[in-house]
This record gives C-alpha cells, sequence and structure tokens, in this order.
C-alpha cells in the first residue's frame, strides 16, 4: 500500500480526535470519569504497545480488543459528560444492543457471500478461535455506533432539536419504502459482476425501507423525528459513522486477522484498507443500525399490540 495513503489516513484520524478532545475539554463535565473508562484506555494503550511488539494473540484480536476498550472509554466518557450512559445507567440494554449487532451484521455477510466486497485475511487455522474472534468483533459493531453518537450528542456537536421541521405525506412515505425495496434486492437480482459495484446501494436502503414502517407502527424513526425538528439523532448518528469509520479502518489495517476490500473500483486510492469513495458508506452505515434495530424494537411492540399488551 501507499505510504502516502496511510500518512493521510493518520493525519485524517489525528484530526477527527483533536477536534473531538478540543470539544470536550470545552464541555461542562457533571461527574468525575468512571473507572471502566479509565479500563478502557489503558487497554487501548497496552494493546497498541504490545501490538507494536507483535504479540501474536494480540495481533490476531487486536480489532475485537481495540473495540471493547472504546466503548469502555466513550461509555464513560458520555456518563461524564451527562451524568448517565449505557453501559453506566441501563446495562441490560447495552448488552442487548451487543447480542443484536451479531445477527444483524450478518445479514450484510449473507450479502456479501454473492456480492464479494470484502475478504478476510490472516485468520487462525482453528474454526472455533475464527468463530470467537468473529462474534466478539461483530458484537462490538452496533454498540460502537451507538455509543459514539451519544458522545456526540453529549458534546452538543449534533446541533439543537427544533428549529426545522420536515412532514412526508403518506404517499412520500411509501415512496421511499418502495426505493429502500428497490436497493436492497437489485444488488442481488442482478449478475454479481454487476451487483459487485452496487453495495453501496444496500448500506442506504434499509434505511429506507425499515423507518416509514417503524414510523407506521409507531416505533422510533427518523421520519418522525424529522416532523418534530429533532435533527440531533441524525447528525449525531452521521458524524458518528464518519469516527467509527476511520477507527475501523486506522485498527484493522495494522491488525493480524483482518478484512480487506477487493470490489473492483477505486482500488488505487486507499486509505488504510478502504477506497477513499467508501468512506462515504459510514455515516449511511450508521443511520442503518439505528433503523435496523428500532426496527427490532418496533416488531416487538406490533406483536404486543396484537396480543393485546400494553406496547
Amino acid at each position: 500500500m501507499n505510504e502516502r495513503h496511510i500518512t493521510a489516513g493518520i493525519i485524517l484520524l489525528a484530526l477527527t480526535v483533536i477536534l473531538l478532545a478540543v470539544k470536550y475539554l470545552c464541555t461542562r463535565k457533571s461527574a468525575k470519569l468512571r473507572w471502566w473508562g479509565w479500563v478502557g484506555l489503558s487497554t487501548i494503550l497496552v494493546a497498541e504497545v504490545l501490538l507494536l511488539q507483535r504479540v501474536s494473540w494480540v495481533a490476531t484480536f487486536f480489532t475485537p480488543l481495540a473495540w471493547t476498550a472504546y466503548l469502555l472509554l466513550v461509555d464513560a466518557l458520555v456518563w461524564r459528560l451527562q451524568g448517565r450512559s449505557r453501559l453506566g445507567s441501563e446495562p441490560g440494554g447495552f448488552f442487548s444492543l451487543a447480542f443484536w449487532s451479531v445477527p444483524l451484521w450478518l445479514i450484510f455477510e449473507a450479502y456479501n457471500l454473492r456480492l464479494a466486497n470484502w475478504t478476510y485475511v490472516g485468520l487462525p487455522d482453528s474454526l472455533v478461535v475464527q468463530g470467537i474472534g468473529g462474534i466478539w468483533s461483530f458484537a462490538t459493531i452496533w454498540p460502537a455506533i451507538f455509543e459514539t453518537a451519544d458522545l456526540i450528542r453529549a458534546l452538543g456537536v449534533g446541533g439543537e432539536d427544533g428549529k426545522r421541521r420536515i412532514a412526508f405525506s403518506r404517499g412520500g412515505h411509501v415512496a421511499i419504502f418502495a426505493l429502500g425495496l428497490l436497493f436492497v434486492t437489485l444488488p442481488v437480482l442482478v449478475p454479481a459482476c454487476v451487483g459487485q459495484s452496487l453495495f453501496g446501494a444496500v448500506w442506504v436502503g434499509f434505511v429506507l425501507a425499515l423507518d416509514p414502517v417503524n414510523y407506521h407502527w409507531k416505533g422510533r424513526s427518523l421520519l418522525r423525528d424529522f416532523e418534530i425538528g429533532r435533527t440531533s439523532t441524525l447528525y449525531s448518528l452521521l458524524v458518528a459513522g464518519f469516527v467509527c469509520g476511520i477507527l475501523w479502518e486506522f485498527w484493522n489495517h495494522w491488525a493480524t486477522a483482518k478484512w480487506v476490500y477487493v470490489f473492483p473500483i477505486w482500488q488505487e486510492s486507499k486509505i488504510f484498507e478502504m477506497p477513499l469513495p467508501g468512506y462515504l458508506g459510514f455515516p449511511a452505515f450508521a443511520l442503518e443500525c439505528f433503523v435496523m434495530y428500532e426496527f427490532l424494537g418496533t416488531v416487538k411492540g406490533q406483536l404486543r399490540r396484537v396480543r393485546g399488551r400494553p406496547a
């Protein structure tokens, strides 16, 4: 890989971290940093040192190690800023998010079986160890997006709610749903050589297909947020996707067991392992994480209503 691409990625990561750090230092704190934040920070630092020394098990499990530590640190930062956090205040909800993160991500792995946009290299020989590493890694994906979005909102980066309201008609909702359905089905209906270049449609398709369903089934939805002028959720998720995307690619690049992108376009413009235009997909993926997880809760509430129970 071109060293200039790696340098550009490191500079981009450094600027992102510096901007967030400055914002954090300028934001009023309501509590002390909790103990799990110090555990997370020290784990990241120790893991980085051991990785540089090429300690085998750290290099193999570096991605889930780093992300587990990141979750502890970010959750503690959120707690310090607003006196509550997912892990600190609602551990059951946090672990539910981690649990569902695995099957939700496997949806995209299923797409990848046909569309072949990425592959995994450097995996250990043992299938058991591969399974442990995979489940551990996948379980950090949704919590990473949600925790980072919580931090962004706590820092006030998402802006103020209520300034602008946007309402779509029922026909508009149907059109959005239909477009989303097209996006999630078309890439697997066309020949694989064509669909391989259409994975971007999948990254936005579930947002468009499921959010109108969430809205009409009385669940949490971005469409309803637009109606009441709640824009902070949208903005915080978009920023969270960008931040997590850079960190995913940075930490993945140095690990022994990692993913590499093999889709047939823009391979000459990589930053770390991701071709540069691919970074546009991370903010969309963050929205997708939110909508897909809320869809699970919406379905649960709908089933309760059908059975005559309170939602």
